[in-house]
């Protein structure tokens, strides 16, 4: 009858014990929670890291630098078109397409030309320095071989020759030269790759209209550029002192004659 009394206050003390959480978490330890703790008491005697504050552990990136460098590169210049190379379809002769470039940004950009078809194309001009909100026209001229076997070229299609503008952040007032890109590859942006579109030289499209006002107006730019600066009249020196080439040239004849009257 005792035995029988001390087994049921046993299994009722167990179910007690299951109630409280407290009792459970304290005093039952299992084999698996043991080892982990000795697994983690030894990992934090080999780490000499642990327990130390963040402010002495060796510097690392921070997450806004990483996001930073996944972001694509902001650009400096917007073009028109943006994305290909427009050219009239005429084999066998050279044609010319037109490209503009703005400079979006609030410093000096030097910009440069590249491209796979160095042979059979060039650009006019094919580099240079924009300052901030300024704009070119670029002329790419390209020779356009005559199809084998007489075969029709498909016209309004990309071809394999493509155009690559890069640009770079420059000091104001500074000169274009190739080389700036070379000394400065870590800070060169790629632009754009523009890809070449024939298009139908017979027949209108929108595409076309507006390479022949683009090719117009880089012509007109071209030839402001050549002409020589305009005549501003008498030029003026001093404080409002203006000097006419024409009198002072008298006045000169006159006082020789003065000079050889008193000399006999």
């Amino acid at each position: 009858m005792a035995i029988a009394d001390w087994h049921s206050r046993s299994n009722s003390d167990k179910k007690l014990f299951g109630f409280c959480p407290f009792w459970q978490t304290s005093t039952t330890a299992t084999p698996s929670s043991s080892a982990s703790s000795t697994q983690n008491l030894t990992t934090s005697s080999s780490n000499p890291h642990v327990g130390v504050p963040n402010s002495s552990r060796p510097a690392t990136k921070t997450v806004s630098y990483v996001a930073r460098s996944l972001l694509p590169p902001r650009r400096r210049l917007r073009l028109d078109p943006s994305n290909n190379l427009y050219f009239p379809y005429e084999p066998g002769k050279q044609t010319r397409s037109a490209v503009r470039l703005k400079n979006t940004s609030k410093s000096h950009v030097a910009f440069k030309f590249q491209t796979t078809a160095p042979k059979s194309c060039y650009m006019r001009p094919p580099g240079g320095v924009l300052a901030p909100g300024d704009s070119i026209i670029a002329t790419v001229f390209k020779f356009v071989e005559a199809p084998e076997n007489n075969e029709r070229q498909p016209l309004d299609q990309k071809s394999k020759d493509k155009f690559k503008i890069m640009s770079l952040k420059v000091k104001g007032g500074i000169d274009y030269v190739p080389e700036l890109f070379d000394e400065q590859k870590d800070q060169v942006t790629v632009e754009r790759i523009l890809r070449v579109v024939f298009l139908n030289a017979e027949r209108p499209s929108p595409a076309l209209e507006k390479l022949k006002l683009q090719l117009a107006e880089a012509e007109a730019a071209l030839e402001a550029r050549k002409r020589p600066p305009p005549d501003t009249g008498p030029r003026v020196v001093g404080e409002g002192l203006v000097i006419d080439e024409w009198e002072r040239r008298e006045k000169y004849l006159a006082r020789q004659q003065v000079e050889a009257v008193d000399s006999v």
